[in-house]
């Protein structure tokens, strides 16, 4: 079945991102194998660090500790069995460091294998302060810019921090922001809401080629369908973002009847 929704589904910002993170970058390159060869290749690379969750946090205070009663002045091996503390285990989790796997699309040419075109998919870690994802995309990022390679970045993600650019964006849920080597710079930026289908972008190539037409929304349709994702997401969760009052009444009208119980604010 196809999403209730127009264009992005915002419930699969949660514990299916992973899964279609990895699915939507698969199924755009099926899209535009067809239409970029036999002068350009397009394969998938990824980029690996490791998450600390403890990175930001000055002080580790104990679960448990031990404390002397006032009274229990002295020498404890002299006090009365009274005095003597029985501890109860409390069962606390420790903070693990785990591993993060991003993919991406690199377009190169096939007779120099030169990258020409840099295609990525935002994840939360990429938009979340205080994590090694941010810095780690920001510098991958500004190496792009500063290179002659084409950068094609989609941000599917209502939550998190947007990421820099000297002028403000424009207002939208969803973004897309288009690098041309030629602009240096400079970002085309296309931004529209969370009720509007997704739009079809320019994936840009050599300056002397055409450039090739990506219909997101077509992407996304395919991935939905083949993922099952009208069945196995959940719509009886909290959003962070939360929808504003109008938009949670939207979502609610676009769920199949009986989901009136639908945690949407």
């Amino acid at each position: 079945m196809p999403s209730p929704f127009p264009g992005m589904d915002p419930f699969l910002e949660g514990d299916e991102w992973e899964d279609f993170h990895a699915a939507y970058i698969a199924a755009m390159r099926r899209t535009l194998v067809p239409t970029l060869r036999p002068d350009y290749v397009v394969r998938t690379e990824r980029r690996i660090y490791v998450e600390h969750p403890l990175d930001d946090v000055k002080t580790i205070r104990p679960d448990v500790g031990v404390l002397r009663h006032p009274n229990n002045v002295g020498d404890s091996r002299s006090g009365s069995a009274s005095a003597v503390a029985t501890l109860e285990p409390v069962e606390r989790t420790v903070p693990m460091s785990f591993e993060v796997e991003e993919k991406f699309l690199v377009i190169r040419r096939l007779d120099s294998s030169e990258v020409v075109t840099v295609i990525e998919l935002l994840s939360p870690f990429n938009k979340r302060m205080g994590t090694r994802g941010r810095p780690t995309y920001l510098a991958k990022r500004q190496e792009v810019i500063q290179s002659a390679t084409n950068l094609v970045e989609l941000d599917l993600l209502r939550g998190g921090e947007r990421l820099p650019t000297l002028e403000p964006l424009p207002a939208g849920d969803y973004f897309a922001l288009i690098r041309r080597s030629t602009r240096l710079s400079t970002f085309a930026v296309y931004a529209w809401p969370m009720n509007h289908r997704l739009p079809t972008i320019p994936i840009p190539l050599d300056p002397g080629d055409r450039e090739e037409m990506l219909d997101l929304q077509a992407v996304f349709d395919t991935v939905y369908d083949e993922a099952g994702y009208d069945y196995s997401l959940s719509y009886r969760r909290e959003m962070s973002p939360p929808f504003s009052d109008a938009e949670s009444s939207w979502v609610k009208s676009l769920l199949p009847k009986g989901s009136g119980d639908v945690v949407v604010d």
